[in-house]
């Protein structure tokens, strides 16, 4: 018996990869928040931590011109330095742990903190157990009941839908929307990427419309109607308008008001309303509080359909890692309420530490419970601080050359407007930058290692330049974080002159 040779297999060629082996829907998708600048202030926070006081750097890395990196590129508040709240993390602490309250355990927590977490326990199978897709009952009816405090108006738990963060449930919604390539989403100019990011991810349209900004970011009814014919010459099928109230990552507050002509307006052109509230507690003016599209919709008797967004990661709570959030309908048929339901059961349930947080948030101590005070204190210290940075900050903007930035009403951002010299414009392009914006924070990151989103990637008027920073640096860092701005802004302006 004679052997013989095979011929060598071909290499397989590989499912996934650039050669058209990936959804190229993708490869479109940009988040900016996340970009290009925070890689890069990410190697060099790396290249910070290998060197000790006072040590050289390695022949191959050049030394650098900063001590820190600043990250002001993302609403993240316990990233730098915000603390968690006390009566937060100790009902967390005795639900992941119950032993912590046993009954013959030392008293290690206040009465009302050790009750809130038998009552989860009661309620629940423990966080290390599924719950119902829509989340735990409970603190679906205890919202429900939060929400009517707020407004006035009954809230259903059935029309309440846990998730990982609000961005969980906008994705959801999105998802049933756009149908095919020709179904358009409204969306603000600026805007939170999470909206643009997903819906080319979903193949779907864009439809921009532009907040104003020389009216404090104000959002007109006759933009939105000019925006939308324009679409439908264009032959998308509108679908739904999103408001982002108070504004990412402008930090403008709506009024009343314009709540009413925005709710006339989709109610005439039969939009579905996607109100993203979560920066609701962020309220920095005593002239316009916050007032949710769910309470107009109600005063109004409107049958417009709503979905309203909110989160544990902003207000006062900053608990981003734990991932809460939540989406309530209105107006929604049932069927579509079932879909939702359906959709949230693909991924069983939102986790449990997250949708206990977002009760927490919605439902904290009263006064006359033990934990009152100091949650009390907590709270307003860091909602003061907020306000007190938010003024420094645009105070501090304002005072650069060619930089004119509107306050900041409510959120956890700044948004400036820069002038950018024709050069800068010129080398920009000649770098194949997407724009001169992108330049200019990419300079700014390595002169003094603060990181901030270029406002291209939020979207903007043509031929303006904008950046957006938080103002969640410590008090105690804020003045620092300004004056590294303003010398890196005027060495910026010499050299590009």
């Amino acid at each position: 018996m004679t052997s013989r040779t095979q011929p060598a297999p071909d290499v397989p060629r590989k499912v996934l990869s650039a050669a058209g082996g990936v959804n190229r829907s993708l490869e479109a998708m940009e988040y900016a928040v996340r970009g290009q600048l925070v890689l890069r202030a990410e190697a060099l926070a790396r290249q910070l931590s290998r060197r000790v006081p006072d040590s050289q750097p390695s022949p191959s890395e050049s030394p650098l011109p900063f001590h820190s990196v600043v990250y002001c590129n993302i609403g993240n508040p316990q990233s730098v330095g915000q603390k968690p709240i006390s009566f937060v993390r100790q009902v967390l602490a005795a639900i992941m742990c119950p032993t912590l309250i046993a009954p013959d355990a030392p008293a290690v927590f206040p009465s009302d903190v050790v009750q809130r977490a038998r009552d989860v326990l009661a309620a629940s199978h423990g966080v290390g157990a599924y719950s119902e897709s829509r989340g735990l009952p409970f603190v679906r009816a205890r919202v429900a009941k939060a929400i009517h405090r707020r407004d006035g108006f009954p809230s259903h738990p059935d029309n309440i839908f846990l998730s990982n963060g609000a961005s969980d449930s906008v994705k959801v919604l999105l998802s049933m929307l756009l149908r095919t390539p020709t179904d358009g989403v409204m969306i603000p100019i600026p805007q939170y990427p999470l909206y643009s990011a997903s819906m080319t991810a979903l193949n779907g349209a864009q439809v921009g419309y532009y907040l104003d900004e020389d009216n404090a970011w104000g959002l007109g009814v006759d933009e939105l109607q000019l925006r939308l014919d324009e679409a439908r010459g264009r032959g998308i099928t509108v679908r739904a308008l999103v408001v982002i109230n108070p504004g990412n990552p402008t930090g403008q507050v709506l009024s009343e008001q314009n709540l009413k002509d925005i709710i006339h307006f989709c109610e005439r052109e039969n939009l579905v309303i996607m109100a993203d509230e979560v920066y609701q507690k962020n309220v920095y003016t005593e002239e316009k509080p916050f007032v949710s599209f769910k309470k107009v919709v109600s005063e109004l008797r409107s049958q417009v359909e709503l979905a309203s967004f909110h989160s544990v990661s902003k207000g006062v709570m900053g608990e981003c890692g734990l991932r809460g959030g939540y989406m309530e309908v209105l107006n929604m048929d049932q069927y579509v309420n079932e879909l939702i339901y359906k959709l949230f059961s693909v991924s069983l349930c939102s986790n449990i530490v997250g949708q206990v947080a977002v009760d927490l948030m919605m439902t904290p101590p009263e006064q006359g419970d033990p934990s009152y005070e100091l949650y009390n204190s907590e709270v307003t210290n860091i909602y003061e601080s907020l306000r007190r940075k938010a003024i420094a900050m645009s105070d501090g903007l304002n005072a650069f050359e060619g930089v004119r930035c509107n306050p900041s009403e409510g959120a956890m951002y700044l948004f400036p407007r820069i002038t950018i010299p024709p050069a800068a414009v010129t080398e920009a392009k000649n770098l194949g930058l997407a724009s001169a914006d992108v330049m200019y924070c990419l300079e700014m990151l390595e002169a003094t290692g603060i990181c901030v989103v270029p406002g291209s990637g939020f979207g903007q008027r043509k031929g303006t330049y904008h950046f957006r920073t938080t103002f969640l640096p410590s008090e105690k860092e804020i003045p620092g974080v300004i004056d590294r701005m303003h010398r890196f802004h005027q060495q910026f302006m010499l050299k590009y002159s």
